[in-house]
């Protein structure tokens, strides 16, 4: 079993900078890529960053150049820097983790992000 506690939302203008954390605990030596997902009211959930333990990185096209994603395993933690953000970006972004030995994704609780105009 993976637990994963996200953190890091927020109100922000158009142009504006936050950093999304991730602190994964319990049967972590079991996860094999992490990444970040986003789903808007009313919208299907779409992958926005993936990023693997050997810290090979995959981006959704709508991102690149904006976000960063990156893990720092001694923390257990798994980062998104949001950049130039854009109202288009509001949505709940969530956390995700794949398990190498039950191919399961867990999720975390989500954490708001919110792009005014």
């Amino acid at each position: 079993q993976v637990q994963l506690v996200e953190s890091g939302g927020g109100l922000v203008q158009a142009g504006g900078s936050l950093r999304l954390s991730c602190v994964a605990s319990g049967s972590i030596f079991s996860i094999n890529l992490m990444g970040w997902f986003r789903q808007a009211p009313g919208k299907q959930r779409e992958l926005v960053a993936t990023i693997t333990s050997g810290r090979s990185t995959n981006y959704a096209d709508s991102v690149k150049g904006r976000f960063t994603i990156s893990r720092d395993n001694a923390k257990n933690t798994v980062y998104l820097q949001v950049n130039s953000l854009k109202p288009d970006d509001t949505a709940v972004y969530y956390c995700g983790a794949l398990s190498r030995y039950d191919s399961n994704w867990y999720w975390g609780q989500g954490t708001q992000v919110t792009v005014s105009s």
